[in-house]
Parts: C-alpha cells; sequence; structure tokens
C-alpha cells in the first residue's frame, strides 16, 4: 500500500479548502486552453496520468502505473461523442473540463444530485449546457457528483482549482483501497 499517499491526499485537501493555485495560464483571450489545463493539473498533482482518446483527455490517478488506468478525476473532452452532444462541443474552439467532486460538495453546489439519466439522455435541471464559463452539473455524469464548465477564464478556473483539488484527493483515496493488497 502507499501510505506516503495518504499523506498527500489529506494535504490535498487541505489545498482544496484553503489555496487556490495561482500561476500564469496561456490563453486565447481570457480563456484558458485545454493543454494548459492537463499540464498544470499533471505537473501540480502527484501521480497523475493523462491519457487521450476520441477527443477526450482524462486525467488519472495512477502512480507507478499500477492499474491498468488508475482512478480519474477530471477530463477535457473537445467534440460531441454518440451519447453526449448536450454541451454542443462541436463548436469552434468549444471544450469542457469536467471533475468528479465529492456528494458533500456537489450537494452545497447545486442541491440535491439527480438521478441517472436513461442511455441517452441528459439530467434536467433547467442549466444550459452549451453555456461558456459556469459551473454546472455535467449534463450525463450529475447523478455521480461530476461538473462542467465550458471555456473557463483564468479567473473561473483559479476559483474551481479547489475542485479539481478535492478530485484528486479523493482519487487517491479510492487508489489506494484499489492497491492496498498489490505487491509494491
Amino acid at each position: 500500500m502507499y501510505a506516503r499517499k495518504n499523506t498527500r491526499a489529506e494535504t490535498a485537501l487541505h489545498f482544496a479548502s484553503a489555496h487556490p493555485i495561482h500561476r500564469r495560464y496561456q490563453s486565447l483571450g481570457n480563456i484558458v486552453q485545454p493543454k494548459n489545463i492537463i499540464e498544470e493539473i499533471a505537473n501540480e498533482f502527484n501521480g497523475v496520468v493523462p491519457k487521450a482518446s476520441w477527443g477526450e483527455t482524462s486525467l488519472f490517478y495512477n502512480p507507478d502505473k499500477l492499474l491498468p488506468n488508475g482512478v480519474y478525476f477530471c477530463t477535457i473532452k473537445e467534440k460531441d461523442g454518440d451519447n453526449d452532444k448536450a454541451s454542443n462541443l462541436n463548436r469552434e474552439g468549444i471544450y469542457r473540463l469536467s471533475i468528479g467532486i465529492s456528494k458533500e460538495s456537489y450537494g452545497s453546489l447545486f442541491g440535491e444530485r439527480p438521478e441517472r439519466p436513461s442511455k441517452g439522455c441528459i439530467i434536467d435541471t433547467g442549466h444550459d449546457f452549451t453555456e461558456c464559463n459556469i459551473l454546472m452539473p455535467h449534463p450525463i455524469y450529475a447523478w455521480m457528483s461530476w461538473v462542467q464548465i465550458l471555456n473557463p477564464s483564468k479567473p473561473k478556473f483559479e476559483e474551481i482549482c479547489g475542485l479539481i483539488a478535492e478530485a484528486h484527493a479523493s482519487a487517491v483515496i479510492k487508489f489506494n483501497k484499489k492497491t492496498a493488497d498489490k505487491p509494491n
């Protein structure tokens, strides 16, 4: 088991509640670019492995690549998928940053989580899932406490960095549970 990772998880939780990330971001206008978000998260948090496929980059916690993928906690999606068109990501320059946060954080931001939508459907929360720079429930995965923001500005990205830290800390804990019986 990776006991040292638990300490990092506690550090990340403290980070999430007390210290927003303050760095310079390359941007197009005031919008933080996907590649910079991926680099920032991979550099800022221990054990992050980005994996890109089909217009989406998933960020996994997987130190030493002990698991086939690890535990994902954040994704950046740059195009619509067959069952995921609610954010209209096929618009030029539009991307979605999704973050898997705790039930408690989701509840404090948006209230009760919606029920799981049927295959090919989206949740009904009254949000316009195509709106940029607004943190809102994820149109498909909100039932699992996932949130989204399209094209965050620099200030908005700094504002949500605490949620990314929380998601990373949660991934560390889940990873440690999954690998507790694996030999080092």
